[in-house]
C-alpha cells in the first residue's frame, strides 16, 4: 500500500518544489505577469508617453478655436479647442463642455485639461477628443456657465 501511494504522488506535474527552486520560481513568475493586462499596463512604463504623462490634470494655452463634426448617427459640430501644454509643449484637442462655454475660452487663455474619464479614449460622438476644459484663466467653467463668476479681465 506504501508504494502505490509514493507512484500517485509523482504523476501530475507542477510547479518545482524544493529547497533549490526559488531563482526557478521567481523568474517564471517574472515571465508570467506579463501575460496579465492589468500588471502589463501598469509596468510597460507607457504612461509618460501620453500628453498628461501621468497626471490628472494639466495646464495648456489654447491656440485656437475648432469644431469637430460629431460621428454617425449624429451631426453637430462640437466646439472644442487646440491646447499646447505648458509642461512639455504637446498639442492636443480639448473639448468644451456646456452650450455656449466656447466663448467663455479665448485664444492663448490659460486653461486646466483634465481626461474624459475613459481612460484614454474619445468619450461619445467626439472622434479623437480625449480631453475636456475644466477652468479657464483660473475660474471653473461651471462656475462661468452658471453666472456665479466672471472671468477676470487680464
Amino acid at each position: 500500500p506504501g508504494r502505490a501511494h509514493f507512484h500517485l504522488h509523482f504523476a501530475k506535474m507542477g510547479k518545482p518544489r524544493g529547497l533549490r527552486t526559488g531563482r526557478k520560481l521567481r523568474t517564471v513568475r517574472r515571465e508570467q505577469n506579463w501575460a496579465d493586462k492589468g500588471y502589463k499596463r501598469s509596468h510597460l512604463g507607457k504612461e509618460w508617453a501620453k500628453p498628461f504623462a501621468g497626471c490628472s490634470h494639466s495646464k495648456g494655452i489654447v491656440l485656437e478655436k475648432i469644431g469637430i463634426e460629431s460621428k454617425q448617427p449624429n451631426s453637430a459640430v462640437r466646439k472644442c479647442v487646440r491646447v499646447q501644454l505648458i509642461k512639455n509643449g504637446k498639442k492636443i484637442a480639448a473639448f468644451v463642455p456646456n452650450d455656449g462655454c466656447l466663448n467663455f475660452v479665448d485664444e492663448n487663455d490659460e486653461v486646466l485639461v483634465a481626461g474624459f474619464g475613459r481612460s484614454g479614449h474619445a468619450k461619445g460622438d467626439i472622434p479623437g477628443v480625449r480631453f475636456k476644459i475644466v477652468k479657464v484663466s483660473g475660474v471653473a467653467l461651471i462656475a462661468l456657465f452658471k453666472e456665479k463668476k466672471e472671468k477676470p479681465r487680464s
